[in-house]
Formats: C-alpha cells, structure tokens, sequence
C-alpha cells in the first residue's frame, strides 16, 4: 500500500466530485495495477507525526549555507570542466553581454533563466553553444527592469558570483542518520515566485529504482535557509540498501540522475 499526504490548491477534496476525480486520474494512469484508490482526511496523530519530522537537523543547514561559497572539490561537475561567468558591456549600446563558459547539466538554461528572473534581468537576445565533451558557451544580451546595462560593478560581482554557486551546484545530494536508519536528501533552491525545479522526486525515484534499491518513506518541504527558501526532498531508504549499493554510489547515482548524466 502506497500512502501520500496530499493538499488541494483548489481546495475542494472534501468534496466527493474532487475525491472521485482524483482516483479516476490515478486508474487512468496505473491501469490493472490499482486495486483500490481511497481519499480521506489525515487523522490529528498522523499530522502531528509529520510535523514532528519536518524540522532539518541543524548539521545539514550549517552544509547547505556553507555550499554557498563551496570550492571546486564539493561541485558535482566534473573537475576536468571550466566554469566562467563574466559580463561585458563594450559590445552592444544597449545592452549587457553576459558570457558563460560551463560543464553541460539537465537544467542548465532553467538555471541560468531562473537566477536571471531573481535578479530581475530581462534577456534580448541569446545564444547557445554545446560542444562534443560537454562543455557549452551562454551569450546573453541583457537588460536591468530599467532597460539599463548592468553598469555598477557591485551588481556585476553579485550576479556573476551567484550564476557561478548555481551553475556548479544547482542541487544538494547528502545522506543523513535518521535514527539507526539513514535517508538520502536532495535541496534545491526555489525562485523568488515560488516555483520548485521540476521533475527532481521523478529523477530521484528513477535513480534508485536503476540501483534496485526501495523507498520506504518520503517527505517533500519547504524550508528558509539563510535568506532562501529550499524544496527539500527526505527520502528514507528500505533496510536493503546497504545490500544494493554503498552510499557513495547512491549519492553518485542520484545526482547524475539530476544533472542528466547518465
């Protein structure tokens, strides 16, 4: 039996029509394999459980808040590639040049789009190179939300500095103790909007089911870290996954799941 603690955004899964419309879009999905399909509200002890666990231990804040300002040797890009973020203002009248050199990731222009839109940028024109060993080259003709070129050489170190921490390492891949029993957490940083990345427990899920390795448990949240805001993915692991693989090669594996590198 598979449990998810769901929330309605239209709020109306109190009502049956919004129950049976949700069960009926799940046999549409999972076909012969659904025996039963079942909507209830969660009891006050469930809840309370849950609200227990959702707090981060704080060794794994202290991790992500150091991350910010991590060397080469904690970034999941391959050592061998270069990364460089500049911006250039003598090429065009109107507009700022923004020039990146990078290893190549699933995500790569959502990352660069989405730190762009938080520092409220808005682009003209782009180009993109990718080449056979997987490095690519970003040209960006851009704008302030003035239409002015980035001219201040402080919001040119900040912008470059923060599109260099995002580019690499768009995510957060560890191992936490979780009791005698150990979970795999994976962080993302959410847009100034809102917005989560997409796809991340697909890959995740994906990753350890290649490594034949179950899921007993699994939370999704939303936590302020520093001056941020992180979706952040717990997932609690069956007892025979030190059988499958070691915790070096889950974390390996799920996060060139993540950066598409399988």
């Amino acid at each position: 039996m598979d449990l998810f603690l769901i929330t309605d955004t239209r709020e109306l899964l109190h009502t049956k029509s919004r129950k049976e419309d949700a069960c009926n879009r799940l046999r549409a999905v999972l076909g012969d394999s659904l025996c039963s399909c079942e909507i209830e509200l969660a009891s006050e002890e469930l809840a309370s459980c849950l609200q227990a666990s959702s707090s981060l231990p704080p060794s794994i804040t202290e991790d992500m808040l150091t991350l910010e300002i991590q060397d080469e040797s904690s970034s999941p890009v391959p050592q061998s590639s270069f990364l460089s973020v500049s911006v250039d203002n003598s090429l065009s009248h109107a507009h700022s040049l923004i020039q990146i050199q990078c290893y190549d990731h699933k995500g790569l222009l959502y990352d660069i789009m989405r730190t762009l839109k938080d520092y409220n940028m808005q682009i003209s024109y782009g180009r993109f190179n990718s080449e056979e060993n997987g490095n690519c080259n970003v040209d960006l003709f851009v704008v302030q939300n003035d239409g002015q070129k980035i001219v201040d050489p402080n919001k040119q170190v900040a912008l470059c500095s923060r599109l260099r921490m995002e580019l690499s390492s768009p995510l957060r891949v560890t191992f936490i103790s979780r009791g005698p029993d150990i979970e795999l957490l994976v962080a993302n940083p959410v847009e100034i909007c809102g917005k989560g990345r997409p796809l991340v427990f697909y890959d995740i899920t994906h990753a350890l089911k290649l490594l034949e390795i179950r899921i007993f448990l699994a939370e999704i949240g939303r936590h302020v870290i520093g001056d941020r805001e992180w979706e952040v993915y717990r997932v609690h692991l069956g007892d025979d996954h030190e059988l499958c693989a070691s915790k070096d090669k889950i974390v390996d594996g799920v996060t060139k799941m993540l950066m598409g590198w399988h």
